[in-house]
């Protein structure tokens, strides 16, 4: 049997892993950095050749990405303003290289605690949609991301594309490192303020890198939607914010740092995205 697959379609690539596991391959900016080898181990299947997994759609009611769409491709993606935040997650993924090569679907397989792009995917409401021989289904990413480098993919799956309904609002990603670019996140925010008449109608917020995986902040969410638009910061409680989160120790930052910083960050956001920060 072939070591090396480069099918055309999404269906020759199905009958592959279909037949035996095999390494997926697609922008391997994550990929090969996690080889210890000088080879990758076993049957690789590279997706590269298949068309029809790349491209961004806008319709009415959602917005499609498919899995092997590049964070340039994303960052430059002329989308509604409540997607903000998901084309600014995209400059911050590693340098211009590695936008241009790592794909949004490989990250996200690759269900680091850290990626960037995921908060501002779940407070999207983003859902993955998986391929196999055997069928197809849609889940959303919070069910998707099960753990550090753990997700809900079978081994003959392949994820093909990521949906967005189309949401209203303004949006905001605000990121901390240890320098100003090209670094790990100690921690970073997404925020999806919906305001009307001086309330906010509608709230969506989520950090990542302070848990296992990136959440959702429901209880904050509740909090803010109807407040005035004006008072939302002062909202922004910390137990709001820290009980959803589970931060570890770790070279970058301690967990009490993390939890934070998180608020901190959480009250930025929310203040731009008010108009509280000129205030």
């Amino acid at each position: 049997m072939a070591r090396y697959h480069t099918p055309g379609s999404l269906s020759e690539a199905c009958a592959v892993l279909a037949e035996s596991p095999a390494v997926i391959a697609a922008g391997c900016t994550d990929l090969f950095p996690a080889t210890e080898a000088r080879t990758l181990p076993g049957p690789v299947l590279d997706l590269a050749d298949i068309d029809e997994l790349r491209g961004i759609g806008v319709s009415d009611q959602e917005i499609r990405i498919g899995a092997l769409t590049s964070w340039s491709e994303i960052r430059h993606a002329d989308l509604p303003p409540a997607f903000d935040m998901l084309r600014a997650a995209a400059a911050e993924v590693g340098g211009v290289q590695i936008q241009n090569a790592g794909t949004i679907g490989g990250n996200l397989c690759n269900a680091s605690p850290a990626a960037d792009g995921v908060p501002p995917l779940l407070a999207l409401d983003a859902e993955v949609s998986l391929c196999s021989s055997r069928g197809a289904r849609r889940m959303a990413l919070s069910d998707f991301l099960t753990g550090p480098r753990q997700t809900a993919r079978a081994g003959d799956e392949i994820l093909t594309e990521i949906r967005l309904p189309r949401r209203d609002g303004a949006s905001r990603f605000l990121k901390l490192g240890a320098r100003h670019s090209l670094v790990i996140s100690i921690v970073m925010v997404a925020a999806r303020l919906v305001c009307d008449s001086g309330r906010i109608r509608e709230a969506a917020l989520a950090v990542g890198a302070c848990s296992a995986v990136a959440v959702r902040l429901p209880a904050l969410e509740a909090a803010l939607t109807g407040a005035p638009s004006d008072r939302a910061v002062d909202l922004v409680e910390a137990d709001l914010v820290t009980r959803q989160l589970a931060p570890i120790d770790d070279i970058r930052a301690d967990a009490p740092y993390r939890v934070e910083a998180a608020v901190e960050l959480i009250r930025r956001a929310v203040a731009d995205l008010t108009g509280e920060a000129g205030a």
